[in-house]
């Protein structure tokens, strides 16, 4: 806040006395009898008296510097936004059901679920997200699920997957005029749906498709792959590129779901982190509000087996299991410090780590289904402050396919873990 300065300025006025003559002193002369007096000596005119010096004109006060225009409130955290106190926030994903989380007494600040498919373009056969609640009008699992959450105390968060519904990963589905006009649709249907709660929501846009994306573009140049884009009212000034694509979705969030807060996944598999975050750069992601970290897919003790199931099979030789003590790789260290270096490139967005496994730590390798090791929930709840030291505001843990680990068979650790960390919660910011 900046002070106006005061300026006094004293006048000093001089005042000059006029000086006046003085008579002669001594005995007056005799005077003869019969003899005029003489006529007296005139006195002397009195000097004129100085004219008196006129006072100083008074200087101008100086105008005073215009004071500072006032600095922007700073934005509020993403935490305010949210409605949530002012620490790392815990969240839950995609199978760990309502009736568990209650049986169990977990209180998440976030959950989770999918919006999967394209009407008339699911290639993976079955309806597609607008059509999943029976007896709603199209959206209404955005509707329902968003007051389930609510009554829960917690926020919504929605994960957008419509991207793979055409051909998997094949980025050109972007420039498909009939996809991507149903595509469109349903994204504003979303954010509509959105909207109508009222409530506070988080959208992580598109997993996997800006990974493939980066790996598609000629130069690593997301304004080099064509889409369809400005077709879309709201979006018309939007280039006919992925950073059009990238835009839009933005931009038709902040039209009709203004207290929604959006993310996008970048995807470490597709190059390092300076790569990556580079792109995500010129996709336009340092615009959204928070950055999506994909943690894992499966439980390490998964990828383990030596006969491992279909969802965990051709991922390499490893290894894949953390070390807690950050010395051999992988470890927690190394994640966060490439998540910070992809932050770098973005703006310094917040961070959720999204989709973390749930096993359970065990010095054996592998597991069986549902009880694969894993140490993420062990390692991540037990050091929040490191979390919150690196710009992570939310951690967001689910079981990546059916055969990951969940509340249901992780024997009660997430429960206990979350527990004892609200109790001593990490501050953020920090």
């Amino acid at each position: 806040m900046s002070h106006a300065r005061r300026v006094a300025i004293a006048f000093l006025s001089a005042g000059v006395a006029a000086c006046g003559g003085g008579g002669g002193g001594g005995s007056s002369p005799t005077i003869a009898a019969g003899t005029s007096a003489p006529a007296p000596a005139p006195a002397p005119a009195p000097a004129p008296a100085s004219a008196p010096a006129p006072a100083p004109a008074p200087a101008p006060a100086p105008a005073p510097a215009p004071a500072p225009a006032p600095a922007p409130a700073p934005a509020p955290s993403i935490t305010t936004a949210l409605g949530k106190p002012g620490r790392l926030l815990v969240g839950l994903g995609a199978a760990n059901t309502f009736a568990d989380m209650k049986a169990q007494q977990i209180a998440p600040d976030i959950i989770d679920t999918y919006l999967v498919a394209v009407t008339g373009f699911n290639s993976g056969g079955g309806n597609a997200w607008p059509q999943w609640q029976y007896n709603y009008p199209d959206g209404g699992v955005v509707t329902k699920f968003s007051a389930d959450v609510a009554a829960m105390g917690a926020v919504p968060m929605f994960t957008l997957f419509q991207m793979p519904s055409l051909r998997g990963g094949d980025v050109t589905v972007i420039n498909d005029a009939p996809f991507m006009a149903a595509y469109w649709a349903q994204v504003k249907l979303m954010y509509q749906k959105i909207g109508e709660t009222g409530l506070p929501t988080l959208v992580n846009l598109e997993p996997d498709f800006w990974g493939f994306a980066e790996g598609s573009a000629p130069g690593g140049d997301p304004a080099k792959l064509p889409a369809r884009v400005s077709t879309v009212p709201e979006c018309a000034s939007q280039p006919n590129t992925a950073v059009g694509v990238a835009g839009c979705l933005l931009t038709l969030g902040r039209t009709y779901a203004p207290k929604a807060r959006m993310g996008f996944p970048p995807s470490l598999w597709a190059g390092d982190a300076n790569a990556t975050g580079s792109f995500m750069a010129k996709l336009g992601a340092d615009k959204a509000d928070f950055i999506v970290a994909q943690t894992s897919d499966r439980d390490a003790g998964c990828f383990e087996d030596p006969m491992p199931v279909n969802e965990c099979a051709n991922r390499g030789p490893g290894p894949f299991y953390m070390d807690e003590n950050n010395i051999t790789t992988p470890n927690f260290n190394q994640s966060l410090d490439q998540w910070s270096t992809v932050r770098r490139h973005l703006g310094g967005l917040p961070i959720l780590f999204w989709q973390t496994p749930m096993g359970v730590p065990s010095t054996t390798p592998g597991g069986t289904p549902k009880h694969y090791r894993d140490n993420h929930v062990q390692y991540m709840l037990t050091h929040p402050t490191q979390y919150t030291g690196n710009g992570v505001f939310a951690l967001v843990f689910s079981p990546g396919d059916a055969t990951s680990a969940d509340i249901t068979t992780d024997g009660g650790q997430f429960a206990r873990l979350s527990r004892a960390y609200l109790a001593n919660p990490a501050p953020f910011p920090p």
